[in-house]
């Protein structure tokens, strides 16, 4: 029997209830995780934020900063809190593929016969700290794309899955310090996001002593299982994206292109080449987290604008000229953003 059409309005208003609660559910969940962390990471507000958005956009994460600044360490927090399994790579110039994805082994079976066995290797965890990504040689860098692409590794002709959830937080020397190599452009394009990691002030330096030169140390809780991440992923994906503000973020990356955007000398003078269509993925995937965080159910052009920088910097390739004079690519990109015009409807659509 046909239901009436009060009974289909009931059943809309229950699901799309049932969405809402969803959302506040998510953002609840999110900064409960984020005051966990900042137990033991002081500062780093805005960066503990993007690498959280990233994770729940089930995107990878490239840490950029000087050596000394914690960027390990908020890894092993990161893992602790979401109770993920963690993996490690200290990456090295003689640092080899097989000792990051595994390598096939000999063995003996029950008969007596020769069998090739697959040991794996560091990556089939959750959460896999890539630590000083830059000072392995392109070779071992490479090894990385199918993992973070495919979430699997390829072996004898055999395809190995990776647990899920799995995230890569990879940690990057600054390209002027001594024996570097500089990731390729699809290594790059691979991160959702980049994230640089700057030098504490002097209030957080203090803060810095107390907690770690005193007898107590922080207690750090699991807050979420991987199951919940799981789910989490899965409510953000449900945010909506108007066409207008979508249309906006792809004037964005084409912006970022010397000969596609609009007129900009700089950006004719120092950029070689733009960003890709992945770029467009992580403003868009990342605006669903801050529009969560916001409580609205819909993405609107801040949100985009909110992400732009840790989405875009390591899309942009600066060229000769720009490398040469030092050219700042987020000085770059901010211009570009105050440049580029919103266009049709971006309302705010809040959760009630």
């Amino acid at each position: 029997m046909p239901q009436s059409g009060s009974a289909r309005c009931g059943a809309r208003f229950m699901e799309e209830k049932a969405i809402e609660d969803q959302f506040a559910e998510f953002a609840e969940g999110f900064q409960r995780l984020k005051k966990e962390i900042q137990k033991a990471i002081v500062g780093y507000d805005d960066l503990i934020t993007d690498v959280l958005t990233a994770m729940f956009c089930q995107g990878h994460v490239l840490l950029e900063g000087v050596p000394g600044l914690g960027k390990t360490y908020l890894v092993q927090v990161v893992s602790r809190v979401m109770g993920l399994e963690p993996g490690r790579v200290q990456c090295t110039p003689d640092l080899m593929p097989a000792d990051i994805l595994g390598t096939q082994i000999v063995n003996e079976d029950e008969h007596g016969r020769k069998i090739f066995h697959f040991e794996k290797g560091p990556v089939f965890r959750n959460l896999l700290l890539v630590d000083e990504i830059n000072r392995a040689t392109p070779k071992t860098q490479a090894a990385l794309l199918e993992v973070m692409q495919e979430c699997a590794v390829t072996s004898g002709g055999q395809t190995y899955r990776l647990p899920s959830p799995f995230f890569v937080l990879a940690t990057q020397n600054p390209m002027e310090m001594e024996g570097t190599y500089p990731l390729p452009e699809a290594q790059l394009d691979r991160f959702l996001f980049k994230v640089r990691a700057l030098f504490p002030d002097r209030e957080a330096l203090v803060e810095i002593s107390r907690r770690t030169t005193g007898p107590a140390q922080a207690n750090l809780e699991t807050v979420l299982t991987s199951e919940e991440v799981l789910r989490f992923q899965r409510i953000v994906s449900e945010v909506g994206v108007a066409d207008p503000v979508a249309a906006y973020g792809a004037d964005l990356v084409l912006a970022t292109h010397p000969h596609k955007g609009q007129e900009a000398t700089d950006l004719r003078r120092y950029v070689a080449y733009g960003a890709s269509p992945r770029g467009l993925q992580a403003l868009v995937r990342g605006g669903k987290v801050r529009a969560l965080l916001d409580g609205r159910a819909a993405v609107a052009f801040e949100d985009l604008r909110d992400v732009a920088l840790a989405a875009l910097r390591h899309r942009v390739i600066l060229n000769f000229e720009g490398e040469a004079e030092g050219i700042d690519v987020d000085t770059l990109l901010r211009g570009l953003i105050d440049r580029t015009p919103e266009a049709g409807d971006g309302r705010l659509y809040r959760i009630s």
